[in-house]
């Protein structure tokens, strides 16, 4: 079954599945995977050190794969920010077609990107965030449940809610993210509304993910319990999976008065670059989802992919059909 939305149709697609971009993780090999395999694999822009770096990973991943593939750009406050402008410029002068924005008021690169013809997509956790986006211009928007890996805001509204929430009001084409891993999963997005899904968590376990096999095995093992809410005192709240570091985390903060900088040396992003490159579990914080839960295997991003669109096919021919009429379903079926 080939399944064609407004967002295949908006990215050149076959199907509606997205590799959100991830930090130390959104690399070459794991994009080139997924794009090959028909989803939209998506770089990370701030996983290289430098604009250059960056120049040369996006030559990297096309001498992998001729399918589209996406470059993210996170925007987040920060005391010593990274030079966003450059690596905007990078991106574009690349030629890069697909960018996923993220993080706070990304309004003038969204703008420039636009400006070039660049598709955006922006992410956001709150439909009040979509519609702002929309205003501003991007062309689709990735909407973030609250079971998903990072930051799912501080509204705490998971996606059976917040889906068919954006979907209500969003006119642009919009994929679904947080706790996506399968078919069923992906039939439910399109149920609620969304023209796909973005997944993270799921595509770590997989054989190109450039982390090591003992976090593969970790997201295997664990459940959907296995994850830690962080920063919440700080109204900055993440998702991390759940170790010592995170764990000590939450015990740090859950104390009156303290702030940021009592936690500071846990939560560094060398270390949790340390815990995907060195496979010492408890070496930084691990950021995964509750989608743990449905991951028992670490295939190939295109025996993934291709199992998520199987499992789809037989759910909306199979079982959804079942509970059709008879003529409803030959209908459904021809």
């Amino acid at each position: 079954m080939t399944i064609r939305t407004r967002f295949t149709e908006l990215v050149g697609i076959a199907h509606p599945i997205v590799q959100g971009g991830m930090m130390w993780v959104g690399r070459a090999e794991l994009v080139a995977a997924v794009s090959n395999a028909g989803g939209l694999g998506i770089l990370t822009a701030l996983t290289q050190p430098t604009p250059d770096d960056l120049r040369r990973e996006i030559d990297r991943c096309r001498a992998m794969t001729d399918k589209p593939f996406g470059v993210n750009l996170t925007i987040l406050p920060s005391v010593n920010p990274p030079p966003y402008a450059e690596y905007r410029k990078a991106i574009i002068d690349s030629g890069i077609r697909i960018v996923e924005t993220a993080g706070y008021k990304p309004t003038e690169h969204v703008e420039e990107f636009k400006s070039h013809s660049i598709k955006v997509i922006h992410k956001c956790t709150a439909v009040r965030h979509a519609l702002s986006a929309e205003r501003m211009g991007v062309d689709a928007i990735s909407i973030d449940g609250f079971e998903c890996a990072g930051h799912p805001g501080e509204d705490d509204i998971p996606g059976l809610i917040l889906i068919p929430a954006a979907a209500n009001k969003v006119k642009i084409p919009m994929i679904a993210s947080g706790g996506f891993g399968d078919g069923r999963g992906l039939v439910a997005a399109l149920a609620l509304g969304a023209d796909g899904i973005n997944m993270g968590t799921r595509f770590c376990a997989t054989v190109e993910a450039p982390v090591h096999d003992n976090v593969k095995r970790y997201m295997v093992e664990n459940d959907e319990r296995a994850t830690n809410l962080i920063f919440r005192s700080l109204r900055n709240t993440g998702r991390v999976g759940k170790n010592s570091v995170s764990d000590e985390v939450v015990r740090i903060l859950s104390e009156p008065g303290t702030k940021f900088e009592d936690v500071a040396h846990l939560v560094r992003g060398v270390k949790g670059r340390e815990v995907l490159e060195t496979g010492n579990l408890d070496a930084g914080l691990i950021w995964a989802g509750q989608v743990q839960g449905l991951i028992d295997d670490i295939p190939t991003c295109a025996e993934l992919i291709a199992r998520i669109m199987r499992e789809a096919e037989e759910i909306i021919t199979g079982r959804l059909a079942g509970m059709l009429s008879p003529a409803r379903r030959q209908a459904v079926n021809a």
